[in-house]
Parts: C-alpha cells; structure tokens; sequence
C-alpha cells in the first residue's frame, strides 16, 4: 500500500509537472511574441508548431531530466527548498542546452532561441514556485498527523534516543516512532515518547505482528557481529533494514558516500561546492558580479586612489600575501589605508580600533570597507570569490591551525570578500574559533540563496568592528 500510494503521488506530481512546463512556455511565448520587452515582434513561426515542439520535445526532455536529477524521489528530510531549487535551477540550464541543440539538429533557424531562454527563465521560477507550495502542504499534513511512516528502532542506546528525539522535534518529516527492541531487563520502559517493545531477540516475531515502514538499526559498535542476523531477519519480511553507525560521533559534518568500485567510502565532511556543477554556477556568477561591481564603483575607486595618493606618500595599492584555496598563497588587494611600514611587521600585526598606524584617508575608507574594493580584481584573477570565507595572513594561519583544530576546512572553498562570518560580526580582533564556526556553517552548507543573503546583508548592514 506505501508503495502503491508514493506510485499515485509520484504520477500526480508529474501531471502538475507537465502543467507547469505547458504554462512556462505559453508565459514566455506571450512575453516573446505579444510583448516587445525583447525588440520588435515581427513575423514569427505560428503558434502550431511551437505546440508540436512542446509535445514532441519540451515535456519530454524535462520529464527526463527531472528524474534523472532526482526530483521525483522521496524528499521528506527537505529542511528547505534550496535544495531543490538547486536540482531545478540545473534542470531547466541542461534542458535549454539540450533543446537549442535539438532545434540546430533539426535545422530550425526561425525557432526563437530568446523564447526557449525565457522557457528556462520562467520554468525555474514557476517549478520553485511549485514544489515550495507542495512540499508545504506536505509538510502541514504530515505536523497534522497524516501521511506517517512508522519506524522500528532496533537500539536502546543514547545513538537510538537521539534519533528518536530528532523525529518527535521534527513534526515536518512525517514518522512517527513506533516502539524501540533493547535489552531484556527495560522491555516496558518508555524512552522519548515511545515505548522498548520487546528484546533484540524478538525482531521476528515483531516483524511477523506488526507492519513498519521502515526499521532503523541504532545499535553500538560491540554488538555490530549482530548486524547481519537482524538485516536478515528485515529482508525476510521485505523491509528494507537502515543502519545509524554508531561512529557517527566522528563525523563532524554531514557524510556522503563515494564508491570505489564496489566498495563505499564515506567522506565526513560534505562540501557542496565540490560538485562541479555547483563549482560552476559560483565561478559564473562570481566573474559577473565582479564585473559589475568593478563598472559601478569605479567612480569611488578612482576618487580613493587620488586621494590616497595626496595625502599619503607611498603606494596607492596595498598588496599582501594571504592563503587561500586549498591553503595556497596568493597576494590581496586593498586600498593601502597605513603608513607605510616594516613587511616583517605587517605579517603579524594586528589591527586595532584606534591604530596609530591609519593614515587620514585610511581610518575612513576602512569603517566604510572601500579598502576592500580592488578585491574583485583578485576575484577576476580567480583566487578570490566574492563570498567565502576571509583569507589569513600565513603567520597566523600557521598560529591558529595549532590551536583551532578544524581552521584549515575553510580553505576547501575559495576565500572571499565578505562571509557569513562577516556579517555576524566577525571581523577583525574578534573570537577566531566563533569565525571559523560560521566559516564551517558556510562551506558545508553553500547554496547561491545563502551568497545572495550574505551580500544584501553586507551592503545594508554596518559592521561595528569594521576598522
């Protein structure tokens, strides 16, 4: 019956599919061709044949698409739609690439290449737009109690209470706790809401009265010799037996899971930027938004540049070796907002609120960030990106990696301009293992929504320890 019912939901959900992408293209067939938002509308090929490709191509390449990138699975552990939003936003790039190149195969030249670019532009949206409102009905009818999947928890241990107690706090994820198998001697004792029904000895005549949906193996690293007779027991019955590893202490991020040949290796520690897909779509949007930024505050620049320059001797460009990417070193950018000074000096002092060593100009182009502008040149040079995690200088790099025990996995992302520790407030002399915190948060959980927040935060937010 689960299985019947998730076929319905999953035929449902693409009939809407389909509907979305039929209403995406008529929205961009009417903006192309009864608007002239893009130039004028002159002759155009007929409504009909548009059609045809929709039927023939459109739903077919997306459907495809959609289920290659995984939208159609179970998504119950969604905290969020950015996930989602992200398999979406790369759905409809590969379905624009692959329906221009259908069209030059076909020999089309008068099929309009800006409407299918606006398909892909309204198709993302409008599928956002749609599985955010799914996904919250979902989430509303599983709190009300319905739509559950029952779990057994073979354990009876802190690794079982704890994962209970994530699925009680977490109403949205639709289970519901159906009883625990532990020792002997607490068999009747309740735990997190839910009550040990029964010994491990028990799991088949368990399994044989009762129907689960899922039975969940939370059991310590001592008694893993029983792992295989308790995932027999589940096969026997046709459920499907899941293993929480008790090792799981040692992760200090969410795992994921490489093969090598037919061997797992789980990484514990996930870094989203390590797809390339992702990597990409953040190289891109890095190299705009750098150019843009470069176009609009170069009036500033110029103005700062000149007025360094009549009222400091030395330097306009302040350049300094900082260590970035996969801990390689690379020379920063700044607007030079000091008197000149020993290099040996430089690399290990720190700056302070009222340091005697800001020249006139300095102290101001500092508590405004201007210094920091010539950054989007290193941004272009591709050794910086415009959000990541602030580059050190190697003395202190060095100092803190012997102290700070995870310091150096925020050099598995590119440095950046500003970050999510920045707009928290750590800048400058402030707590170093509280940044490296919020530079952590950052690289494991990357998604272009948490680089567009970081940078609205930045322009509009005054940091009080910018100095």
């Amino acid at each position: 019956m689960i299985r019947e019912n998730q076929r319905w939901f999953n035929f449902t959900l693409v009939l809407i599919d389909v509907a979305v992408i039929v209403l995406s293209l008529a929205i961009s067939w009417w903006i192309r061709f009864k608007t002239t938002i893009f130039g004028p509308i002159g002759g155009h090929l007929p409504i009909q044949s548009y059609l045809f490709f929709l039927i023939f191509c459109v739903i077919p390449v997306y459907l495809i698409l959609y289920f290659s990138f995984g939208l159609y699975k179970p998504r119950r552990t969604y905290k969020t739609i950015f996930s989602e939003a992200t398999q979406i936003i790369k759905v409809n790039i590969v379905a624009f690439v692959v329906l221009v190149a259908i069209l030059f195969i076909l020999n089309q030249p008068d099929f309009s290449r800006i409407m299918l670019f606006l398909l892909a532009v309204v198709g993302t949206i409008m599928g956002i737009i749609e599985r955010f409102i799914i996904r919250s009905i979902l989430k509303k009818i599983r709190i009300e109690n319905r739509n559950l999947k029952h779990i057994l928890i073979v354990g009876d241990n802190d690794l079982a209470f704890t994962f209970a107690r994530k699925i009680r706090n977490n109403p949205y994820l639709g289970f519901d706790i159906s009883g625990f198998l532990g020792r002997s001697d607490r068999v009747g004792l309740e735990v997190e809401g839910s009550k040990i029904i029964g010994a491990f000895k028990d799991l088949d005549y368990v399994l044989d009265h009762h129907t689960y949906d899922r039975v969940v193996l939370a059991i310590p690293l001592k008694y893993y010799y029983k792992i295989n007779e308790l995932v027999e027991s589940c096969e026997r019955v046709g459920i499907k037996a899941e293993i929480i590893p008790d090792y799981i202490r040692y992760f200090p991020a969410q795992p994921s899971v490489d093969m090598i040949e037919d061997i797992p290796i789980i990484n514990i520690r996930y870094v989203p930027l390590d797809d390339a897909f992702n990597r990409f779509i953040k190289n891109l949007s890095d190299y705009i938004i750098a150019v843009i930024a470069i176009i609009i505050t170069s009036p500033i620049m110029i103005i700062t540049a000149i007025a360094i320059k009549l009222t400091s001797p030395g330097p306009i460009i302040f350049k300094q070796e900082r260590i970035g990417f996969h801990g390689k070193p690379f020379e920063m950018y700044k607007f030079r907002s000091m008197k000149v000074q020993n290099p040996d000096d430089e690399k290990s002092g720190w700056t302070t609120k009222d340091d005697p060593r800001k020249t006139r100009i300095g102290d101001f182009i500092r508590k405004t960030s201007i210094d920091e502008l010539p950054q989007f040149f290193n941004v272009l040079k591709g050794n910086m990106s415009v959000v990541g995690p602030r580059p050190e200088r190697p003395y202190f790099v060095d100092e803190f990696r012997k102290e700070i025990p995870k310091y150096m996995v925020k050099h598995q992302v590119r440095p950046g301009i500003t970050g999510w520790a920045q707009i928290h407030g750590c800048r400058g002399d402030t707590s170093i293992k509280k940044r490296i915190e919020y530079d952590i948060e950052y690289v494991e959980n990357w998604h272009m929504g948490l680089d567009l927040g970081i940078m609205i935060k930045t322009v509009v937010k005054k940091n009080p320890n910018a100095y």
